[in-house]
């Protein structure tokens, strides 16, 4: 399936947001226009000071060529996959307006920790038509994939301001702490305070559903069936896992009850600093990491 100029170019229109300056602290960058905004606060402060106590500082980054660089030091040394096109700034327009990455720094401000994403604005369309920017090659030109029926439907069904996360990476160092299920969400926090989203999905392989991993990141729904046949990753299938904006929401406040609450419970001197000194507020996996395509 392949879209032709004109619609890809509204596929890729940028939404706008706020954008904060490159590479802030991920409290300092967040400003919540959408969304409830006590919740995100302190999802967001909780989130991070957990994730400080694993010694991993978060900061909100736009330099996508800073993203590749790191990509292809980590490939050379084995510990990562090629990032994916979609992230990649050779591959497809990325903006501050419509794109971000995470970076985790550590101790001696090693880059240790990535997690990227997308928002598309797809008012008329859905990720049906653009799924294909997955693997997309040069000037956003969408690979050509097929799908079941039931895997067109649920894909069918995510339309709207779309957010499409990846490229998650922990160095070897810092893996089998569940920090992808912290830093995931953190992301996604900060997304759904910056746009009004209608939709968060990614896609995985297989094995992510078939093992608990895409449920353990927060994702409700699961739909197998999306194949790229003849990839630079050889024929290649994944699920589209999802959930949308009111159910995120939902699964911060789970998580933030029983996981964070039990890292907090747990850690000397993780107390939560005044929300007001750290953020303002409004009224209202190509294979990434170890193991996940999105």
């Amino acid at each position: 399936m392949l879209l032709d100029e004109d619609r890809v170019a509204t596929a890729t229109a940028t939404y706008p947001s706020i954008v904060p300056p490159n590479d802030l602290r991920l409290p300092d960058a967040l400003t919540i226009k959408h969304g409830p905004a006590p919740l995100l606060a302190r999802f967001v402060l909780r989130g991070d000071r957990a994730v400080r106590d694993m010694g991993i500082r978060l900061r909100i980054r736009d330099d996508f060529d800073e993203l590749a660089y790191i990509n292809k030091q980590e490939v050379a040394k084995g510990t990562w996959f090629p990032l994916i096109n979609m992230f990649h700034p050779d591959y497809t327009d990325l903006a501050p307006e419509n794109s971000f990455w995470l970076s985790g720094e550590d101790d001696s401000g090693n880059i240790v920790l990535t997690w990227a994403a997308r928002v598309f604005y797809w008012p008329d369309s859905s990720l049906r038509q653009h799924a294909g920017l997955f693997l997309c090659e040069k000037t956003n030109r969408p690979y050509p994939y097929h799908a079941t029926p039931e895997a067109a439907a649920a894909m069918e069904a995510i339309r709207g301001v779309v957010f499409w996360g990846g490229s998650l990476w922990i160095h070897p160092d810092f893996r089998h702490h569940r920090l992808s299920q912290v830093a995931g969400r953190l992301g996604r926090a900060f997304a759904v305070s910056r746009w009004p989203l209608d939709w968060i999905m990614c896609f995985v392989q297989p094995p992510i559903v078939q093992s608990g991993v895409a449920a353990g990141y927060g994702y409700r729904h699961m739909t197998r069936g999306i194949f790229f046949p003849g990839s630079v990753y050889g024929d290649l299938e994944v699920f589209v896992v999802s959930l949308s904006a009111e159910e995120a929401y939902e699964d911060f406040a789970e998580f933030m009850a029983a996981e964070l609450a039990a890292a907090s419970a747990s850690t000397p001197g993780s107390g939560m600093r005044r929300l007001q000194t750290v953020t303002r507020t409004s009224s209202v996996d190509v294979f990434q990491g170890s193991s996940s395509l999105s």
